[in-house]
């Protein structure tokens, strides 16, 4: 019987651990983004469109606009999962653009090209047995996992959609 209050204590109270693990998830998600958007919009445009290039995957004609709107995206949607705005919309987007990124890694693997991911600043060609790919992919799936959660849960404390009633 005692068991029983307890396991019911439990999981009432899980709906609000839930809206703070969100606002763990929200902030850790937030940095990630803000931090690889913030190193890519800090470097020169000829390294940002060498990072770009190096997949071999666009048209040279929209390897300037991806080199130079990409970072702004992504800080952009840190800013937004931060603060918590359309939360589950924002982390929808996130993970859109997690799953990109880890086909394009997928992409450059198969074919045999040897480059820096570039996902946090740098980026281009590399020697060969420097490229990290695995570990990148699952890194980034780790960052999917992250915006799963805010898809699921999108409800957090300290977060703007609540004040808003959304």
């Amino acid at each position: 019987m005692a068991g029983e209050a307890a396991a019911a204590g439990g999981a009432a109270r899980f709906p609000q651990v839930r809206e703070w693990i969100t606002l763990v998830v929200r902030v850790l998600l937030a940095a990630i983004l803000g931090i690889a958007g913030y190193a890519k919009f800090s470097e020169a445009e000829g390294l940002q469109k060498v990072a770009v290039s190096s997949y071999r995957i666009l048209p040279q004609s929209m390897v300037g606009p991806v080199a130079l709107g990409l970072p702004v995206l992504e800080m952009a949607l840190a800013a937004l999962i931060l603060i918590g705005f359309a939360t589950r919309t924002m982390a929808i987007c996130v993970g859109v653009l997690f799953v990109v990124f880890i086909a394009g890694i997928i992409s450059v693997w198969a074919r045999g090209l040897t480059i820096d991911c570039g996902c946090f600043g740098g980026g281009g060609q590399v020697a060969k047995g420097q490229t990290h790919y695995l570990r990148e992919i699952f890194r980034d799936l780790g960052f999917l996992v992250l915006a799963a959660w805010l898809m699921v849960f999108p409800r957090g404390r300290v977060a703007l959609d609540r004040w808003l009633g959304l």
